[in-house]
Order: C-alpha cells, then structure tokens, then sequence
C-alpha cells in the first residue's frame, strides 16, 4: 500500500493549493473522485472556440490570494463587460438603470435603501471568524433571512428586490438562510454592495481561458501526485495512528488527511471509528444552494448596439439575473443567466430542452426576439452534479452557527477541513477556497514531526 505523509480530498482550487504549499516539504497525493480537476470551476468550449466558465468564474478587489495565484501561474484576467445601461424588470415597461441598485418610485427607493443601509450595518459589527461571538448572536441566528426582509421592507417592490439579491448571493431563498450566517457572509467579502457589484466589486474580472484552467495548470505543477477517477469511500484509523484511505481502485495510507470537498460530500464517506456527532450534526446542516448557470452564444453581443451592458434585474423569473459575458477579442456575444433557488430546484427536474426553451425566452423577453436564437446555448445544473450536489457554497439555516459554528474550522484528530465553506473571509468564493487551504496547510505543518516524515 502506498504510504504518504499527507492525504488530500479533492481537486478543487483549495485541494489543489494544499497540495502545492506542502509538496516541497512532505509527501502529498491528492484523490478527485471526477475524471477531471476543479470541482466547482469547469471550462466549456462552444463549437468556435470560446472558453466560458458554468461554474466559478469571477474575482474582484480584496481577493488578493486569487490575484496572486493568477499571476504566479502565468494567467492574465479582464474586466467583465459593464458599460452602458443596466435593465430592471419589474412588470411591464423595463427601466433602464446605471449601477448596482435600480431606480425605482421614489417610496420603494427609499424602503430599499433603509433596509440595505440597516443590513450593511449589521454586518460590519459581525466578527467573521467568530459570527456565533455577536451579542446578538441568538436573536439573528434564531430567524430566518427572509423573516427580517418582511420586518425591514415595507413596500412589495423593496422586498422582491432583495429578494432578488439573495438569490444571486447565495444560490437559494430568504427563506432557507439564517439572518447570521447571511450577515457573516456578507461581512466576510467587505459588504452586500461589494458582493453585488460589477466594477469595483466581486464581479469586476474574468480569467483568460477560464477558472477550471488554473486548476489545471496547478495540477500538471503537481504531476502524478494527483489522482483521478478516486473517489473516496472509507477512511479509518491504524493501530499506529496513520489513516488508510481506501477509494474506487485502490487504498493508501497518511499521516494526515486534509477534506477539501464540499460539507454534503464528506457525509458520503464512511469513517471507521466515525467522526465525533457533533461533527456529523455540523455537516448536516450545511446544506448547499441551488443553481443553474445556463450561457448562450449568439454571432455577435447585439444588445450592445442599444447601448446596453447585458445585464439585468428581474423579479418576475424564473432567470432574475443576467450579465455580458462575452470574451475581448472574439466575435461572439455571450449572454449569462442563471436559475438560483426555488427555480433551480423546478426546472433542475425538466428535460434539458424545455429547461433551455424556459431560459431563452427570458432572454427574449429582456433583449428581443434575436435573444431566442442563438447559435449555441449550455447549461449546467450543478445540484445534478454526482461530486457536488449544489452551488455556490453550503449555507447555515436558523441555528446552525450558533450550535454548531464555532467548532467548524476545528480539526478531527488527524484529519483537517479546507474549502470555501471553511473561510473566514470570502466564504463562497474562490478566495475563500484558498484562504481555508492555507490554514489546513498551518495546521499540518504545526502537527506533524519533520523527523518522522516519510519521503517518496
């Protein structure tokens, strides 16, 4: 049986990154039970050549680490298109807007802009690394993020467009999300405004040739310490305190075990002796979001020739957001939609074709009957996905950090947690993936004895 001193789960962007931090020093092999690395980033290449990310693809100011990476890997990023005027769909006439928040009657404007004001507020006083250590912990923890939107917005028209907000953020309903966690998460990338622009915020840059590139390329650095086809179906414990790994087709045994998977996933594996209960309440409740990144490709991106940027607010559905997200210096004009929330959980269950039919006549509905016709059109429904089973990112329902958080981050004996479910700034992003990687990597390093590494 193989012997390594670390064992890594997972070859996302944080599993990866692990690995690459500790390859100089110990031992490392990384199993990924896809066929393919990235996990949550994945490349599709239409029939003309453009590369388009369904999954994470965005970066913006604050997310050094992300930055950072791009340049040592040799990658260079532009800005997502964002010039000309923005659409609001409220029912009837759309309105033509410029910034993050649309312009609406004057009643709901100012309704909307007291409860963002209150929310961003309340955020800031939230410690990021500790959101169960607020005074108010309980009372925020103890209602749901939609039972606060109906206290806060008194008008139908600010709380359909908050509504509208949370989707985009988190992939599911006010409904679902505890207060806490969603002013953890919006505290954790600076604020809600930041995590909802473009220009200036967590939207504002692309990578050339997409996310699931950087995988890749921090993969071949990586060589055969990384393995596909491996899922992970049992991790027990020797007499001598190493960890065999058994996965489809083989086992190995480590020192030290780092689970870079998302939460739902981890609850698939089977531990001999089994992980403390608390442990195992803690991952079950940390449910993931639900969305569907649907892009079509039409011959050129003609919504710019009416001076508009490609993106759009509409809180009649079921795609409520979309953006340009064509590529500088091709041809091809690429409009992004996405079906977050209760609509990805509908039309997850539909034949693909009725599911794109749904997705293009929004389109349509928002940029014209050309919008109906493009020449090529993907989705992806990562709830669908076998390794994923959800996106963006896990959330907490009412209770969950104030029961269960303050031990998430926390390490099981000799097996540590990393992903960005496990950040403490920038949770859901990429950024996050790489801030929980770092310390999975401290972690491993404190505890493990320089004298008694194996070397292979």
């Amino acid at each position: 049986m193989e012997e390594v001193d670390v064992a890594i789960l997972g070859a996302g962007i944080s599993g990866l990154q692990a690995a690459r931090l500790l390859q100089n020093d110990y031992s490392v092999r990384v199993l990924e039970a896809r066929d393919k690395v990235g996990g949550r980033l994945f490349n599709h290449t239409f029939a003309n050549g453009d590369t388009v990310d369904l999954g994470g693809q965005w970066l913006g100011p604050g997310q050094e680490r992300m930055y950072r990476l791009v340049a040592e890997l040799g990658v260079e990023t532009w800005p997502l298109y964002d010039q000309g005027d923005n659409l609001l769909f409220l029912g009837g006439k759309p309105r033509r807007y410029r910034g993050t928040v649309p312009r609406i009657n004057p009643m709901a404007m100012l309704d909307l802009g007291l409860a963002l004001s209150r929310f961003e507020k309340m955020a800031r006083s939230v410690d990021p690394s500790a959101p169960w250590s607020h005074r108010q912990a309980a009372d925020w923890d103890g209602m749901t993020l939609q039972t606060w939107i109906r206290q806060n917005c008194r008008t139908a028209t600010a709380r359909r467009l908050f509504n509208v907000a949370v989707g985009a953020v988190f992939a599911a309903e006010p409904c679902d999300i505890s207060l806490l966690h969603a002013l953890f998460y919006a505290r954790s990338g600076d604020s809600l405004a930041k995590l909802l622009a473009v220009t200036g915020g967590a939207q504002q840059d692309r990578v050339r040739g997409g996310t699931a590139g950087l995988c890749e390329r921090m993969a071949a650095e990586l060589g055969q310490r990384v393995q596909l086809n491996a899922a992970v179906t049992r991790v027990s414990h020797a007499a001598d305190n190493a960890l065999q790994v058994e996965y489809t087709g083989g086992a190995i045994r480590c020192r030290r075990l780092i689970i870079a998977i998302p939460p739902n996933q981890a609850l698939r594996i089977r531990f001999e002796p089994e992980l403390p209960a608390w442990r195992d309440q803690l991952l079950q409740r940390m449910p993931a979001g639900s969305c569907i990144k649907c892009i079509a490709r039409y011959d050129r991106p003609f919504w710019r020739e009416k001076q508009l940027s490609g993106q759009v607010t509409s809180t009649i559905g079921p795609v409520r957001v979309t953006f340009d997200n064509s590529e500088p210096g091709r041809n091809s004009g690429l409009l992004m939609g996405f079906l977050e929330g209760d609509a990805a959980r509908h039309y997850s269950a539909m034949a693909d074709e009725e599911r794109r039919q749904v997705v293009l006549d929004c389109f349509a509905a928002f940029f014209g009957e050309q919008a109906r016709h493009p020449e090529e059109y993907v989705d992806r429904d990562w709830s669908s996905e076998p390794w994923t089973r959800g996106c963006y990112a896990a959330y907490f329902p009412p209770g969950g950090w104030t029961r269960h958080g303050e031990r998430l981050r926390e390490p099981n004996g000799n097996i540590h947690w990393a992903g960005t479910e496990f950040a403490t700034r920038w949770y859901g992003y990429m950024e996050g993936a790489l801030e929980s990687a770092e310390r999975a990597v401290r972690e491993v390093q404190w505890m493990m004895q320089p004298a008694g590494a194996v070397h292979v």
